[in-house]
């Protein structure tokens, strides 16, 4: 059994499955966008059965309004993530205060996601520390004193810690990305819809449908913004919702333009309008932002891999020619 473990985490063997998970990730995200449409149904089917919840326990709440133990609109948690962090009170000694709003812009809504991190984040330290204790320990020690082993376990132990805050940042970035990339278009295609005489939940409907193919984030978002502007109390607390989930200063602008306009009655065509060029250029502004910053990110990658290989070709024949002229 030792033999077995001593081959399975010697380098050799580590490497061979760093490159299979590599070649796994690229043709997962190669086939990935040939799924994307299906993925689409299931998140607008899930976002539906969400309007549907919402609806009945929105129903609930008022046949039962002013009697005890009345119904809220909240999900209940029963899984074992949830136990377990209420047992070991997790909640309280991994407190974060602004867990619920980074899970949510991660595209995470209910209460079961902030049991799973707390989970996570309290297993993870522990899971890392004693994997590479026992790869340094057992395995192999590279040649390191007990105090250098032991200060790398110490240091897994803080990487578990971090772990589930980097995954959550990461999704966070590339769900920001997508929707910051679909929602010029969406507002263009909004201020149409609003503009030919349809009302802003139909039109928030209709967008929502069909810019899926550009971004299921933003499409998903939409339809639990049209869910929200028909369920919850007050319309403004459905627009400062998504300005909280999505997090990006184009979006809470517009937000913050349907808001006053449903206040003060001032003319939202007009207000979309200018919103619209303004996220136009503002995405423009990115772009050529990250167009400049192109040729910086480009040099280590071109000194790494494409010059050496520039000179093999370049003085490989030269060299072989003097090699040939030596010998003889």
């Amino acid at each position: 059994m030792t033999v077995s473990l001593t081959a399975l985490f010697a380098p050799e063997n580590l490497l061979t499955i760093f490159v299979a998970v590599v070649v796994f990730a690229t043709l997962l995200s190669i086939i990935n966008p040939m799924m994307a449409r299906s993925s689409l149904e299931n998140r607008l089917k899930s976002v539906s059965t969400r309007r549907e919840e919402l609806r009945r326990k929105s129903r609930e709440a008022l046949a039962s309004q002013g009697r005890a133990g009345s119904s809220t609109l909240r999900h209940r948690d029963e899984s074992l993530y949830k136990k377990v962090v209420d047992r070991l009170d997790l909640s309280r000694l991994l407190e974060d205060p602004k867990v619920a709003e980074k899970l949510a812009q991660a595209g995470f809504r209910g209460p079961r996601p902030v049991s799973t991190f707390y989970f996570f984040r309290f297993v993870l330290p522990f899971a890392f520390a004693a994997f590479i204790a026992f790869y340094l320990f057992v395995v192999k020690d590279f040649g390191l004193a007990p105090q250098q082993r032991a200060l790398f376990s110490i240091a897994g132990l803080t990487l578990g810690y971090y772990a589930p805050n980097i995954y959550l940042s990461n999704v966070i970035q590339k769900r920001r990305e997508s929707i910051v990339g679909a929602f010029p278009d969406a507002l263009d295609l909004l201020l149409i819809c609003v503009e030919s005489g349809m009302s802003i939940e139909a039109a928030i409907q209709k967008v929502s449908q069909e810019i899926g193919g550009a971004s299921i984030e933003l499409a998903e978002e939409l339809t639990l913004l049209t869910a929200e502007l028909s369920y919850l109390p007050e319309r403004r607390q459905a627009y400062e919702g998504l300005a909280k989930r999505t997090n990006y200063p184009g979006i809470k602008s517009v937000m913050t333009a349907m808001i006053q306009a449903e206040r003060y009655g001032t003319p939202l065509g007009a207000a979309l309008r200018v919103m619209a060029k303004e996220n136009r250029e503002m995405r423009m502004a990115a772009a050529e932002k990250k167009a400049a910053q192109l040729p910086a990110k480009l040099t280590v990658p071109m000194i790494v891999f494409f010059l050496p290989v520039l000179f093999i070709v370049i003085l490989g024949p030269a060299v072989m020619k003097g090699m040939d002229m030596m010998k003889h």
